[in-house]
Order: C-alpha cells, then structure tokens, then sequence
C-alpha cells in the first residue's frame, strides 16, 4: 500500500491528532488491512469493537453490547442506563480502568451502528472518563463503508426512536453531529484492476449506473449458466434459504460417503459468534471456500479463496483450487473470543482468550449470501441480485469479484435492484466536499498537542469534589464535628483562581502557536511551558496541599463520613495527578511522554494504600481520652445491639473530653447526657475518664456527695487491684472488661500497673512480636501524643500496647 495519501492522511490523523475519524471507502480499498496496521503500530490504547459477533471476530475485537454492555433494544437519548435493570450495567474495575486509560476506540462496520447505539457509547464513556467531553475525550476511528450493509432497525424500534433521529445510521447520532468528525475516503481500489469494472462499480455505489454501464454489465447475464465444479465459481444471493438450499442440493447430488467435522468449543465462545458450522458435512467433489487466512508460514490460501474437496480423512481435508500447482490439505484452524484485560505489571492493555472455536476453515460454497461475502474477494462469482431488499446489497454482490470477466449474472441489473438511501448518498456527498487536508491535520496536531498542555493545568474539576464536600456539610451541619467548612470555602476559592490563571495562560498559548510549527518544536511555546511547571507547581503546594491538609472532622453518621472521604480521597488522587505532571514533566513537553503519565495516572492511586484519615479535629483537648470514650462507646453499642450515637452523641464526646466530669453529677450536666444514659452507661464513662485522669495527674473533684456509684467509691488503686483479681482468676481482658463494663483499654492499663511489681508480665497482656515491634519502632518516631503516634503506626497497635512500651522506654 506505498505511496497511497489517503491511507497516509488517515495514520497521521489517528496516530497524531485527537480529531474523530470517518474511514471510508469502495469495497477492496484496504480499510481491513490499515485497521490491523493501525493496531500493531500504533502507541495509543485502543480497544477494537463491531456490532456483530462474526465482525468482531474477524477485527480481533469485541461487539460493542459486550463490552460497553449496552441493551440490544432501542437506547432513547434521554434514559438513564446506568439506572436500567434489564442488564448489567456494573462494569468491573478492570473495564472501568481500560476506558480510563483509553485513547482511541476502533468501530469496524460501522455502516451497520445505529445512532442511539452510538449516542449510548458516548454515554458511556463520558459516565468513566470525562463527562463533559463527547466520547469521553476519547479519539474514535471508525471504519466502514455507507453503500454497504445498513443498520437492522425493527418496526417498532424505529417507531420509539423516530422522534429524535432523522434516520438510523451512525450520522444521524447526537453524539457523532457533535464530535466534530472528519471523514477520509479510500479512493485506490486494490480488489479491482479494470477501469470499466471500477467505473461501472461506482455508479452502482452511487445510485447512479449509466445506460453505458449498464448494457457493458448485462453482457454478462447468462441465466442457463451451469459451471463446472473445478471452475471455482461461487453463487451468490440475497436470502440465506436459498443458499442453503442449494449448498444441500448440490451435496445430495455428489456419490460418495459424506464425513462429519465436529468443531471443538472452549471456555467462553456465544453460538451468535460461530464462524463456521458447528458440525460440518463434506464429501470429495464438494465445492467450498476458505473462510480463514491461513495461520501457517506457507500462507496457502486466503479467507474467500474457492476451491474442490479432493480427499477427506478423519482430520484433515484436501482441497485443490483453480489455478494451483499444489492441492492444499488444511486441518483445524482456531478462532479466538477475546476479552480485554489490564496487565498486572505494565497497565498494557492486553487481549485475554476467553474463548475458542475449532472448525476445519470450509463452508460449502456452491452458494453464499451477499450478506456473509462483505470482506471476502472471489475470483468468479454467479450473481442473483433479482430479490435484493436492502440498501448496498447490490453492490456488495458486485464488487465481491475480482473482475468482470470472472462474473456471471443470472438476473439482468436493473435500477431496482440498486438500493441507495438518501440519506447516505446527502452525507457521503457532503463528506466529500469537507475531506481534510494536510493544512486541516498541521492544525489539528497543534490543537492536539495545546490540548494536551492544557490538560496538564487543567484545574476545573477539582471544583467537583469540594463543591459536593461543601454540599454534604450544609446537608448534615448538626452531624458533624470540625471546622471543615473554613477549609472547604478556602480551597474553593484557591481552585477557582488556578482554573482563571491556567485558562489566561491556554489562551497565551493560543497566541504563540504558530503555522509552521507544532507545540512540541515551538520554542516559544516550550520555554512559557516550563516556566509554567515551576509556578503551578508551586501554587499548587500552597493554594491546595496546604489547606487540604488542615481539613478534619468527625462525625457519628457513618455514611456521611465515608461521603467526606470519598470526596477528600477524590482531591487526593487530582494532586497527585499534578504532582506527577509537574515533576516529569519539568523540562519539556513531548505528546509521547504525556501519553504515557497519563496512563501511568489512572493507576497511580490504584496500588498505593488509601490513606489513613484523621478523624479527630485538630485542637480537640485530650485525644486520647477521646479515643478511650469512642471504643467505650462502640463496645456498648455493640454489646446492647445498637447504634453507637445511641449510647452517647460526637457532641456529648467532645463536652467529656473538655470538661472531664468524674462523678454522675457532672455527666447529667452534659449535653446530650440524660438520666437514663447516665443509669445505664454512667459507670462506664465515669471510670474511664477517671482512669485517664489518673494516669495523666489531672485533678478531679473531691465531693464525696456527689458520687453516686459504688464502683467509683473504690479508693485510688483499688479499682486496679479487682481486675488483677479477676485476672489471676482466670478471666481475659474482654471479660474482665464486659464484667465491669470498662474500656478494654483501661483493664489493660490496669494490669500493666502490676508489671514492675512482677505479678503480672509484659506476655500477660500483648504478645512478644507486638512488644518487640514495637521498641524497636517507637524510638524512630517523633510524636506529640499517643494518639499521634497511634496514627503513624496505622493503628496497628492499642492505646495501651503503646503506652506501656513507651513509659517503658520514658524509664531506660
């Protein structure tokens, strides 16, 4: 295919630009093979996709519905698919990733997309990649030709999409209108060599078939015409009964013993998507068709190729073609159903087999549809296109022959057997008149490549998140504990101010482009880039990493919490995005090395371990005890069946931990804190909070009169010596716990007191790889609390595993 410009025009569109393509053109143009050229060389992401299993076979690709699992009955323009509940539209994280990272997607017959199919693609990349962008901000070729088979749109499908589509093809689609496509047409035929064929063949494909053409093609009507079988000829027709109807006829009258072939069928392969029969019948003296390529060096025959069954044995069959020194034996030759996966190490988009198909490449070919010839090229054909009912049949019949010589009517060629919509024939004409040239695609790879520099300071969508933060806040005010609103306020206003500077800087670079050269060779483009790097850099670190780390709350709503984090995970992820930008990309822009952080960003917070979130507000007074209560609490709550706000509200916590109460008393004058808690949690909180009070020196109140519990009456030291008791008893630290309705924490600080003694070992209470761990970890932090250090150490370890080792340490 050297020196072909629309095939060159067409690369360079795909493999340098952003801009949506149209590939088209006459049959035997070369469309299949750019596609696989276009897969192996291509250093884009591409996922392949046909609307039909057999399509998507032959592309090494997908169908369409499987992969973006789209319903196979009409999509309105307006329907929620992801609220649909006829079929599954939960895709998995590995399919969310491929569409994250993807930069082109490849449909192959396109010609046979309907429009709503098309919008729900947009749909749906737009719900995984970016939504305010068509397609997602995905690239898309598409492949096809308009003058042959259409789209198979049902009655009363049409009848439900009617009022939003002029008509059914790909064109008519919202999502195609807006996408700003261009379309490149294949004009170098290399199926056909004769000009009066390939002109006769046009006309055909445009409706437009002279008196000329037509009395040089009807030379070849020959309606008595019976071939002999080693001539090759093939017969093709517009039904597929009638095929087989003649296939069986001719195979009934051939003597001799049939032999069957049984196709072997692995893992996950539909019986939509057979390539070839799943038995196959043959007998010497049967005409048949390769419908594979040959997966042999030898490369002895081709998908199309017609030829005699000579021999036949259990396993293999021997064919002999017109024109060949050498008969061919062939035996099984596998298709492939394929799934698209993500590679562990590489993030490479990878084609995983899920599936195979094992058939002797044959089908009987005395007769095929016109339908299943589209691809194939014959060297002598039998056309009966009397009956054709769509629009291209006719031309798909014809232009299946390699010459006009080679083809032989059995019905005369009349302007009712050539179906053209006008629709096609309006958009193919308008297409032409707008084809690109090499002045549009110098334009479009410096777009491509602006566009890309400006998604590197893109800003806007960390508006998002925080917007939404700020939405849960003023949803849930009473709920939540922390001045996260200050915070929230601040880095909106910061982001605000980014998405301003980085919009006047993409429109400074608008200004410096230049004609004759693209960003990536533009001086002047390239030093205002780097210097870029360095400012948003350091913006960056001050207007948003800064202040998102102040942000912390708290909160008893556990599903507004995980919405807080889901969202501050969310901001996370965007800075580390531009903090991988801004560090590789500090010295030059390159479309290359973009393409390649980019995918290296979709997983950048895939393998990293989420983050571990404070949930104590910054300034909060005693965080430990803080702590202590909040296990307390959830220990009720789950020992009592209930909720843990039940027991004792985040602003009832917040009151203990700032005013310390020590007697019953004081507990009922918190907040939140009536009798009937104080009765049943009371105890429980009191000796906590006593505990820590002890622990830390503070003083407590000496008003005897104002306790009203017989376990907080126990002297300074006894209430230590019952859990030992209980302890040597035989009791674990749970028990002791539950028993006495105290914090695990404080029966272990209790038990602890008694190392020095000897009466209780450090072995008694934690286990000796926790003990070890953890002297040999604390002395490498630096800590203001436990609570602090608690974190450091992903909460790996108790309070009080921790403050036994570290007054251990406090001692040596």
């Amino acid at each position: 295919m050297a020196d072909n410009k629309e095939l060159d025009l067409a690369w360079d569109f795909v493999t340098h630009t952003n801009r949506t393509l149209f590939l088209t053109g006459k049959a035997g143009t070369g469309k299949t093979t750019f596609l696989h050229k276009i897969k192996q060389e291509s250093n884009k992401r591409m996922v392949i996709v046909a609307p039909t299993g057999v399509a998507a076979i032959n592309a090494k690709g997908v169908t369409i519905h499987s992969f973006f699992q789209l319903p196979f009955g009409p999509i309105l323009p307006d329907a929620d698919l992801a609220g649909s509940a006829q079929f599954n539209r939960k895709f998995s994280k590995t399919k969310i990733n491929i569409i994250k990272s993807l930069d082109v997607l490849v449909i192959d017959e396109i010609s046979m997309v309907r429009a709503d199919l098309l919008d729900g693609i947009d749909k749906t990349l737009r719900r995984f990649k970016n939504k305010n962008e068509v397609f997602g901000g995905v690239q898309l070729l598409m492949i096809g030709d308009l003058q042959q088979l259409s789209p198979v749109v049902k009655d009363n499908d049409w009848r439900l999409l009617q009022p939003f589509y002029k008509n059914a093809f790909f064109f008519s689609s919202r999502s195609f209108r807006e996408c700003n496509p261009i379309t490149v047409e294949l004009k170098h035929i290399y199926r056909q060599e004769n000009p009066l064929f390939i002109t006769i063949l046009n006309e055909i494909r445009n409706n437009k078939l002279s008196e000329s053409s037509a009395k040089e093609l009807n030379k070849r009507f020959n309606p008595e015409f019976r071939p002999e079988t080693e001539e090759g000829y093939i017969s093709l027709t517009t039904h597929n009964n009638k095929a087989n109807e003649t296939n069986q006829s001719k195979l009934k009258e051939l003597k001799g013993k049939s032999i069957k072939y049984d196709a072997i069928v692995t893992g996950n392969f539909p019986e939509h998507s057979y390539p070839n029969e799943l038995v196959l019948k043959l007998k010497v003296g049967a005409q048949v068709m390769f419908i594979k390529n040959d997966s042999t060096i030898e490369k002895r025959y081709f998908n199309g190729k017609i030829g005699q069954v000579v021999a036949l044995n259990k396993s293999k069959v021997t064919v002999r073609c017109p024109d060949d020194t050498d008969d061919i034996e062939t035996s099984l030759e596998t298709w492939e159903n394929i799934k698209y996966n993500l590679d562990a190490e590489t993030k490479a988009i990878s084609e995983d087999k899920i599936g195979s198909f094992s058939q002797i490449p044959l089908r009987l070919a005395w007769s095929i549809t016109i339908h299943k010839s589209q691809g194939l090229t014959f060297e002598k054909a039998i056309i009966d296109a009397e009956d054709a009912f769509a629009h291209g049949q006719t031309y798909v019949a014809l232009s299946r022959c390699k010459t006009l010589e080679g083809l032989v009517l059995k019905s005369k060629i009349e302007s009712k057997q050539i179906i053209s919509d006008h629709n096609v024939i309006s958009f193919n004409k308008s297409a032409e008149e707008n084809s690109p040239d090499s002045t549009i695609l110098q334009q479009s790879k410096s777009q491509y490549q602006l566009d890309l520099i400006s998604e590197v300071f893109y800003f806007y969508n960390f508006l998002f998140p925080i917007n939404r933060l700020l939405d849960i806040y003023y949803k849930n005010k009473t709920r939540i504990e922390g001045d996260i609103e200050t915070g929230l306020i601040g880095l909106k206003n910061n982001s605000t101010q980014l998405v301003k500077i980085s919009t006047a800087f993409k429109a400074q670079l608008q200004r410096l482009k230049k004609e004759d050269a693209t960003p990536e060779n533009n001086k002047d483009i390239q030093e205002r880039f780097t210097k870029a790097i360095q400012y948003f850099k350091e913006q960056t670190e001050i207007l948003l990493q800064a202040p998102l780390r102040t942000v912390s709350f708290t909160t008893d709503n556990k599903t507004v919490e995980q919405d807080i984090n889901k969202n501050l995970d969310v901001l996370e992820e965007l800075l580390a995005v531009k903090t991988l930008y801004f560090k590789e990309l500090s010295t030059k822009f390159t479309t290359v090395d973009f393409l390649k952080l980019r995918l290296k960003a979709v997983f950048l917070q895939k393998s990293a371990p989420k983050k571990e979130r404070k949930t104590i507000i910054d300034g909060t007074v005693n965080v430990e005890l803080f702590e202590e209560l909040r296990l307390l609490r959830n220990q009720i709550a789950q020992r009592n069946d209930l909720i843990h706000f039940q027991v004792f509200s985040q602003k009832s916590l917040y009151a203990m931990c700032e005013t310390l109460p020590t007697t019953l008393v004081a507990l009922k004058d918190i907040e939140g804190m009536g009798k009937t808690r104080v009765d049943k949690y009371g105890s429980a909180i009191i000796a906590v909070i006593k505990t820590f009070c002890e622990e830390n020196d503070i003083e407590m109140t000496s008003d005897a009169s104002l306790i009203e519990d017989d376990t907080i009456k126990l002297k300074k030291g006894e209430t230590k010596t019952v859990s030992l008791e209980l302890f040597q008893s035989g009791k674990s630290i749970n028990q002791i716990a539950l028993e006495r309705e105290l914090n695990v924490n404080t029966v272990f600080g209790h038990l602890a007191s008694f190392i020095s003694s000897g009466e209780i070992s450090v072995s008694d209470v934690m286990t000796t790889s926790h003990y070890k761990k953890l002297q040999t970890l604390i002395p490498t932090k630096t800590f203001e609390n436990l609570s602090d250090l608690k974190q450091q150490l992903n909460h790996k370890f108790s309070y009080g595993e921790l403050r036994l080792v570290v007054d251990e340490l406090k001692k040596e």
